[in-house]
């Protein structure tokens, strides 16, 4: 059945890959972003490719009325909203929680937090009033609880979106609204790249293990999406980066080496 999607921050990075996806897969798709050019190119390239219908919205998640008019828009234009994916997210990952800028750290809140709470307000109203829907919050590095050097302030953010999908997942039970999350292990994005430019020392000592815990965001979109489509009950946890794929990688002998991931992007 086609489905009526929105995604946030899916200009760039896993949000863009699942937006390709979906569209690819016959799905009606509102993409969004804070860029306008960002978000014109995508819309482009994908109304140059056979799939469903493509919407291009502005949107700053920080800001709950923008986010309210995502919504507006989306139905304005597809009629429902049938899945909702919070994955706007900002991340520095590279500096100590005393020397992370209070501008970064700005960010990372307003963008993380506050932009996963709005749009996760927004959408369970806006699907109650409808009669159902299906909402996923992306967390990321720091969710599972586990201190990782230089993401103190990403990883407390990702770690409270946990706990506040967890929360939501319980106030939405017995409702037409399913709530879930999805944990899309370590990708390279434009934003990792950034952070990797600025601790090229760091990359260079851990290249074997990163090749081993990296992916690239075209090769796990593909899997998220199919996951989150069946999905049919509420608390759904998906992840890509699980204990046993971990294990095999680990057990494989010369996985490292067999997948230079980094050297994609000259690294």
């Amino acid at each position: 059945m086609t489905k009526n999607v929105v995604v946030t921050g899916s200009t760039k990075g896993i949000g863009r890959a699942m937006a390709r996806e979906l569209h690819r897969r016959g799905h009606h798709v509102v993409v969004s972003g804070r860029d306008e050019e960002a978000l014109r190119s995508l819309v482009a390239e994908l109304e140059g490719t056979e799939g469903g219908t493509v919407v291009g919205q502005l949107v700053d998640v920080s800001d709950p009325d923008s986010v309210e008019e995502l919504w507006a828009g989306a139905v304005g234009k597809l009629g429902t909203v049938d899945l909702w994916v919070n994955n706007a997210g900002v991340a520095h990952t590279t500096q100590t929680i005393v020397d992370t800028t209070p501008a970064a750290v700005r960010s990372m809140v307003e963008t993380n937090m506050l932009g996963t709470i709005f749009g996760s307000r927004t959408a369970v109203r806006g699907m109650t009033a409808q009669g159902g829907g299906q909402l996923f919050n992306v967390l990321g590095g720091g969710s599972d609880g586990r201190i990782r050097p230089g993401m103190g302030v990403y990883g407390a953010t990702k770690r409270g979106l946990d706990m506040f999908t967890r929360a939501l997942v319980k106030e939405v039970d017995g409702t037409g609204v399913r709530v879930g999350q999805v944990r899309p292990g370590i990708l390279v994005t434009d934003g990792w790249l950034r952070e990797a430019a600025a601790a090229p020392e760091q990359v260079a000592q851990q290249r074997r293990m990163l090749n081993i815990l990296v992916d690239h965001v075209d090769e796990v979109a593909p899997e998220l999406v199919a996951r989150m489509l069946a999905s049919t009950r509420n608390g759904e946890e998906i992840a890509w980066l699980t204990s046993a794929r971990l294990a095999r990688r680990f057990m494989s002998p010369g996985y490292a080496r067999k997948n230079d991931k980094l050297a994609r992007y000259g690294l």
